[in-house]
């Protein structure tokens, strides 16, 4: 059976760019859910299991440590999904992406100078959350500020004082932090 000119080109049009974007897209949102799937599972796993013994671990700290990171883990996975599924979009509609890719490679060393305060406030809030300095809940004292702990980002952490204020602290500036909230060593 033959089929019309009109119907086999668009039929031609569809099975090219068109379906490949589309399986682009699927397969992205399905290895992003997946991804995320497997990473709160993982966490969940870290959060109740004993890996570090003692009076200082206790488990809502580590509850929330995990939590912590299984948000950033999740952004830096839909960021590197979608970062890979726009390139091969546009290398369907038949962008060359050599230019491009080297474009954002100057573009990024001329924001990675630009952007060292971000850069050093991300680097520090790593550091915070492996050396468990602070978690949400622990009393505080940092800067010039007293108070509660309210969330803790790897740029910003949030901290409440006694008159109800809430301050962001980028997590670079911070030089010295005092914590009344984490037991005392038995040395």
């Amino acid at each position: 059976m033959k089929l019309p000119k009109n119907l086999e080109a668009a039929l031609d049009w569809f099975t090219g760019a068109p379906l490949n974007i589309t399986v682009i897209i699927i397969l992205a949102l399905s290895i992003a859910r997946f991804g995320q799937r497997w990473i709160t599972g993982f966490m969940n796993r870290i959060a109740t299991a004993d890996l570090i013994p003692g009076p200082k671990r206790s488990g809502i700290r580590q509850k929330e440590r995990a939590k912590t990171t299984s948000t950033v883990l999740k952004s830096t996975l839909n960021g590197v999904i979608w970062l890979i599924a726009i390139f091969m979009i546009l290398a369907e509609f038949g962008l060359n992406l050599g230019p491009l890719i080297a474009s954002a490679g100057v573009i990024g060393v001329a924001l990675g100078l630009g952007a060292q305060t971000l850069v050093r406030d991300i680097l520090s809030g790593i550091f915070m959350l492996v050396e468990d300095q602070y978690g949400v809940g622990d009393k505080i004292d940092v800067l010039d500020v007293q108070g509660v702990v309210e969330s803790v980002g790897l740029r910003i952490t949030t901290v409440r004082d006694a008159k109800g204020t809430i301050w962001y602290l980028r997590n670079g500036e911070i030089l010295k932090v005092g914590n009344k909230s984490q037991p005392k060593s038995k040395r």
